[in-house]
């Protein structure tokens, strides 16, 4: 029997606020040029909360401190078979490296109000990017010590 090992793709987002503008990526994906958090897999061995420093400073230069989870989603990509399961952070900025580079495909960061949030839809690579900045705006926080790390 050919059994298919079936797991899903863990991601970390970071949920940033700063003068009522959030922070996004834009990126080049195969679907062209989209928006998305500061976001990304969780490398082997990484706690959720290191992983969303970590891709938030690669993606933005922005130096992050999580506060809070806003939430845990999940996104089925039935056409890819690939399903993600996100952890989103709510976080604030504490530095910025103005001349670090970017990630590959990175092509900058923006700050951008709801209401440019919710104009781009169309551009957004997935709809939780939406979904994790509204349930940010409605309150939706849970603690940090929520998620357990093992070494």
């Amino acid at each position: 029997m050919n059994a298919r090992i079936w797991k899903p793709n863990v991601t970390v987002a970071a949920v940033v606020e700063r003068d009522g503008r959030f922070l996004l990526v834009e990126e080049e994906t195969d679907q062209g040029l989209r928006f998305n958090q500061p976001a990304g897999h969780l490398d082997e061995g990484e706690s959720l909360v290191n992983a969303c420093i970590r891709e938030a400073l690669e993606e933005t230069a922005h130096h992050v401190r999580p506060t809070a989870l806003v939430g845990v989603y999940q996104w089925p990509r039935p056409a890819r078979d690939i399903t993600y399961l996100r952890f989103a952070f709510a976080c604030e900025v504490t530095g910025e490296e103005v001349d670090r580079a970017l990630d590959t495909g990175i092509v900058a960061a923006r700050w951008l109000t709801i209401d440019d949030v919710r104009a781009t839809r169309e551009r957004h690579r997935s709809p939780l990017i939406l979904q994790c900045i509204e349930d940010y705006l409605a309150g939706r926080r849970f603690p940090l010590d929520l998620i357990r790390h093992y070494d």
